[in-house]
């Protein structure tokens, strides 16, 4: 879990609409701005530290509500490709959250990685499901409907660092900030140190605060809302 001393530290000043960022942000979009990318400075061969995506890999979740219902995730790295509408290939990550054995959303994710090492997103297939009727308004994709990608982790993260992560507006329109480099974390997965904290925010939802750890070659290990909500997620198992 996150240290106690941490969280009450982290609450005080982190806004969720803190757009302050340090001057090597600056190299990735923010907001509507277009990301401009060259297809073929992208791989789908993702290896990045703290977002390692393997073909085969595949971690398990365990989402508690804030009614202490619990759902369960399985994120697998499929190895199928997408040539996405803005040009790039991008690997499909397979994402399914069930409860009680029956699904209640199923996602096909894109990503894909720059020569620098920064992983990017794409977008997404998705279809929720309520009372049994299934609602696909969640996807989009880069480069159809003024949609375009995000950064969903930085090659070389740095504190104050500040990029949006994903872009569809009035729609999605996720930011995320790097607050540390060196916390730790504990979920039944086991125990981690020098772990990578983000605070996640949007100004659709500007009440919505949330904060997650990454650790070095797993990299999701935990999630945690702090506003708006107390979701939380944590890696139950991880194999590549």
């Amino acid at each position: 879990m996150v240290t106690a001393s941490l969280l009450p530290a982290l609450l005080v000043g982190c806004g969720g609409s803190d757009d302050s960022s340090s001057a090597q942000s600056g190299t990735f979009p923010q907001s509507s701005e277009s990301a401009n990318l060259e297809p073929p400075d992208f791989t789908t061969n993702i290896d990045n530290p703290y977002f390692p995506l393997p073909v085969g890999g595949r971690w398990v979740v365990r989402v508690t509500d804030p009614e202490g219902l619990e759902q369960r995730q399985v994120i697998t790295v499929t190895d199928q490709t997408r040539k996405i509408a803005d040009g790039v290939t991008a690997r499909v990550v397979h994402d399914v959250v069930d409860e009680g054995g029956k699904p209640v959303e199923v996602t096909d994710d894109w990503y894909a990685q720059d020569a620098d090492g920064n992983v990017w997103y794409f977008g997404e297939d998705t279809v929720s499901y309520e009372n049994g009727k299934p609602d696909r308004s969640g996807s989009f994709e880069a480069g159809v409907s003024g949609a375009d990608a995000g950064v969903i982790m930085p090659a070389h993260p740095e504190v104050g660092m500040a990029y949006r992560e994903e872009y569809s507006a009035g729609h999605a329109e996720d930011r995320s900030k790097v607050l540390s480099l060196d916390e730790q974390a504990e979920v039944p997965f086991g125990h981690f140190t020098e772990v990578l904290l983000t605070k996640d925010y949007t100004r659709l939802e500007p009440d919505v605060l949330e904060y997650k750890l990454y650790a070095k070659g797993i990299g999701q290990v935990l999630a945690q809302s702090v506003s708006g909500g107390s979701e939380r997620e944590e890696l139950i198992s991880f194999e590549r």
